[in-house]
């Protein structure tokens, strides 16, 4: 009896690692690396009046 179960843990923990080893998302490495030129936008400044809100009286 306690051998079956340690029989039964030990595939699926095998199973499991075999699992996240083939699932897991490989990235290859280059071994030239491009350098991308960085590019600066520049927006003008653009000035809005924010309307004055008055608050309504709460008779307190």
């Amino acid at each position: 009896m306690l051998l079956t179960i340690t029989l039964i843990l030990s595939f699926l923990v095998a199973v499991n690692f075999l699992l996240l080893f083939f699932s897991c998302n490989k990235t290859t490495r280059r071994t030239d690396t491009v350098q991308k030129q960085t590019t600066i936008i520049i927006k003008p400044e653009t000035t809005t009046q924010q309307a004055v809100s008055q608050l309504a009286p709460t008779g307190s």
